[in-house]
């Protein structure tokens, strides 16, 4: 596919390395001309200087021709009208990146502004990162024993993963004798050291491997307090930065009667959050300073949140609440390098917002990309360290020499699994006679890279 992404950025850099990868014919906007020939250098694209609102500019991109156009720069309104532009040029589809929570904040029972304005504006889709990136703490602080939670199939199935520490059940446990033992739920992947797995029945798990689940979020649960290690959810917590993630979180986590204590160093910011934010604690301050943290009593609290701008100021803060024994920690890390060594150091759990977001728009274009309309990708999350790929497919049209057929007797690609069926709203952990059938949504996981169709997974 032909496409335009406008914005090279965090986000827009991610966008242009994967979709390149996969083979796409991508070009990239920017008004930089620094940013234009790095991204050409590193990823062989087609680069133009400019702003995408300009018509001329996105003429030159040759929008008229893409398939998709996606706006990723740091102004709403920009991105916006990038979307408009790009449509009236001609762009089958348009994805814009929405910060501003005015715009996507629902106003009545019709949605949000954005939805109100998305057939005008000629939007295939609208995201927000900082709203993703809080959702995603929200889930890990359910599960204060997960280094992450992924979601499929709106909430019906997750995968979770978590360490198999050496005083728990796991170590020495064949996978095979797993679910007669502790619950309906599936082991798909194992990262040991730098080696991952898509393991078998014969399997048997060491300590320390760092093993992903699957099955039904209740189903999950219940395994990890079979399991003698799930902590309950977090009801004390303290983040420390006060950007758009941490109002969209403490707005989340005060809703489920969680007590939040923000602290910011802006003041100006301060004052802004006291208003959105009544319930909470807002405190002025650096969130480095460790006497400040003592007397917000940081190491009796059931999880800290670092989500200053800095990643190197949120691992630091990470490295130290874990040091004072907090239940739970989250950073956000932006940069590839430092999200690989904090995953490492057992730093906790750790969010990429740039990483969410590519994970989002990517399921769009793999389903875009789909031989059918009707078998497309609805979900894609990277696993163990981004080598494995976690899909949710819908089944929409009977697949010939897939559907009907027990999983036993498929000739699926090598180091695949189909880890979970959803149908008629239930999580269905597949065992060798089940079946796929139209209607169904399908979990994948696998090593193999750029799936756009179920008809996929088979050699």
């Amino acid at each position: 596919m032909k496409i335009v992404i406008a914005g090279c950025g965090m986000v827009g850099r991610e966008l242009t390395q994967r979709l390149s990868l996969e083979g796409h014919d991508v070009t990239a906007i920017d008004s930089d001309p620094r940013r234009i020939e790095e991204v050409g250098n590193l990823y062989d694209v087609m680069g133009v200087v400019g702003s995408c609102a300009a018509l001329g500019v996105q003429r030159d991109a040759q929008a008229d021709k893409a398939d998709l156009l996606i706006a990723t720069t740091a102004s709403d309104e920009q991105n916006l009208m990038a979307c408009l532009i790009a449509r009236k040029l001609g762009a089958k589809h348009t994805i814009a990146r929405v910060r501003d929570p005015d715009y996507t904040r629902r106003q009545d029972k019709n949605g949000s502004l954005l939805d109100f304005l998305s057939d005008e504006l000629g939007l295939s889709m609208y995201l927000n990162p900082e709203f993703a990136a809080a959702s995603e703490i929200s889930r890990l602080l359910r599960f204060p024993t997960a280094h992450r939670v992924d979601v499929f199939a709106g909430g019906r199935a997750e995968i979770v993963e978590i360490t198999a520490g050496a005083d728990s059940a796991l170590p020495g446990l064949l996978l095979k004798d797993l679910s007669r033992e502790f619950g309906r739920v599936l082991v798909c992947a194992v990262q040991r050291g730098d080696e991952v797995y898509i393991p078998g029945g014969d399997f048997r798990i060491q300590a320390e491997d760092r093993i992903s689940i699957t099955g039904e979020p209740s189903e999950i649960a219940r395994f990890l307090r079979r399991l003698g290690i799930q902590k309950k959810k977090a009801d004390r917590v303290l983040i420390v930065g006060g950007g758009r993630i941490a109002y969209y979180l403490a707005v989340s986590l005060e809703g489920a009667g969680t007590r939040v204590t923000i602290v910011e160093k802006d003041e100006d910011r301060c004052n802004t959050l006291c208003e959105l934010l009544p319930g909470a604690g807002i405190i002025h301050g650096d969130g480095t300073d460790h006497e400040l943290l003592g007397e917000l009593g940081a190491e009796n609290m059931d999880a800290i949140v670092a989500l200053t701008d800095s990643d190197q100021v949120n691992i630091i803060l990470g490295l130290y609440a874990a040091s004072l024994g907090a239940g739970k920690t989250v950073v956000k890390v932006n940069s590839g390098n430092l999200i690989d060594l904090s995953e490492k150091s057992g730093l906790g759990s750790v969010i990429s917002p740039k990483h969410i977001t590519a994970n989002m728009i990517l399921s769009y274009v793999r389903g875009m990309n789909a031989a059918s309309e009707d078998s497309n990708v609805e979900a894609i999350h990277r696993l163990c360290g981004g080598k494995v790929e976690a899909l949710e497919f819908s089944v929409g049209r009977e697949v010939e020499g897939l559907c009907g057929v027990p999983l036993k007797d498929l000739n699926t690609k090598r180091s695949l699994l189909v880890a979970c069926i959803i149908r008629g709203g239930k999580a269905l952990i597949p065992g060798g006679l089940d079946s796929l059938h139209r209607g169904d949504h399908v979990i994948v996981v696998t090593t193999e890279q750029g799936l756009d169709d179920i008809g996929d997974i088979l050699e």
